[in-house]
C-alpha cells in the first residue's frame, strides 16, 4: 500500500513538472532564422537586445539570432538576412546606424540595416508599436560593422 502510494505521488509530481515545462515554452515565439544567424556578430547582437523596447516585454524565440518584443509580438528582429544592395527605398540613420525603410505591407514596416554585414532586420506592426523602437535596438546593432552608409540623392548628383 505505501508503495503504492509513494508511486501516485511520483506520477502526480512529474506530471506536474512536465506541464509546468510545457506552459513555459508556450510563450515562446515561433520564428526561422535567417541564412547567416549562425555569424558570430549575430551572437554579439543578440546579447545586447533590450529587455523592453517603450512598454513590450521581451519574449522568448524559437531561433538563435533572433528577438520579439509584446504579446501579441509586434516587434520582431532576426540577424543575418542578406544585406541590401543600393535602393531608392528610404534609407535613414539611428544613432549611427542605417536603416532602410519598406513599407509595402504597412502597417507592418520591415527595416533592414544598410552597409552592416550581418544585415539585421526588424519588422514593426505599427498599429502596436512604433518605428522609435529602432532607437532602443540601434545600441545592440551598432556593433556589426559598418561597411557603408545611405546616401542622399544630393550625395550623388554633382
Amino acid at each position: 500500500m505505501m508503495h503504492t502510494l509513494a508511486r501516485a505521488a511520483s506520477a502526480a509530481v512529474l506530471a506536474c513538472a512536465s506541464a509546468l515545462a510545457l506552459t513555459a515554452c508556450a510563450g515562446a515565439v515561433a520564428m526561422n532564422p535567417a541564412p547567416h544567424s549562425n555569424d558570430p556578430a549575430c551572437a554579439a547582437v543578440t546579447v545586447r537586445l533590450p529587455d523592453t523596447i517603450g512598454t513590450f516585454e521581451k519574449r522568448q524565440t524559437t531561433a538563435q539570432a533572433t528577438g520579439a518584443w509584446g504579446d501579441p509580438a509586434s516587434i520582431l528582429l532576426h540577424c543575418g538576412v542578406e544585406p541590401i544592395g543600393p535602393t531608392t527605398m528610404p534609407c535613414f540613420s539611428v544613432n549611427g546606424v542605417d536603416w532602410v525603410r519598406d513599407d509595402s505591407d504597412d502597417p507592418v514596416f520591415r527595416f533592414t540595416t544598410y552597409g552592416r554585414t550581418p544585415a539585421v532586420e526588424v519588422i514593426i506592426d505599427n498599429r502596436e508599436a512604433s518605428g522609435s523602437a529602432l532607437l532602443d535596438l540601434s545600441p545592440a546593432v551598432s556593433v556589426t560593422e559598418a561597411t557603408s552608409k545611405c546616401l542622399n540623392a544630393e550625395d550623388v548628383t554633382g
